[in-house]
């Protein structure tokens, strides 16, 4: 059973910078892609970026698009959301979720499916 678990949310001024961490446990990083997701208050909850089960791979939705990096480090079972030239709009609860992959190629979908999920980590921006 993988279990993830966000941190690095907090408050950030328009045009600062956070960075997310998604640390798994209970599966091998090798196997499963990570989507990073956020849900806004009175919004739907929107993919935003993943990135494959190998780290050479990644997408992201338009609006963090050029702002926003992904990356994993398996040896800390571990990805990443770096997000810079934060911007109001991004003020929402943001999600690390997990796609078990064992599949030829890889796996990565923006908003795609996913099989375990983090709690979610607050993110604020605002001055």
């Amino acid at each position: 059973q993988l279990q993830l678990v966000e941190s690095g949310g907090g408050l950030a001024q328009p045009g600062g910078s956070l960075r997310l961490s998604c640390t798994g446990s209970g599966f091998a990083p090798d196997y499963y892609a990570v989507g990073w997701f956020r849900q806004a208050p009175g919004k739907e909850r929107e993919g935003i970026a993943c990135i494959s089960s190998d780290g050479n791979n990644s997408e992201y939705a338009d609006p963090v698009k050029g702002r926003f990096t992904v990356s994993r480090d398996h040896s800390k079972n571990a990805a990443y959301l770096q997000m810079n030239d934060l911007k109001p709009e991004d003020t929402a609860l943001y999600y690390c979720a997990a796609k078990i992959w064992y599949g030829v190629g890889y796996y990565c979908a923006v908003g795609g499916e996913t099989d375990y999920w983090g709690q979610g980590t607050q993110v604020t921006v605002s001055s």
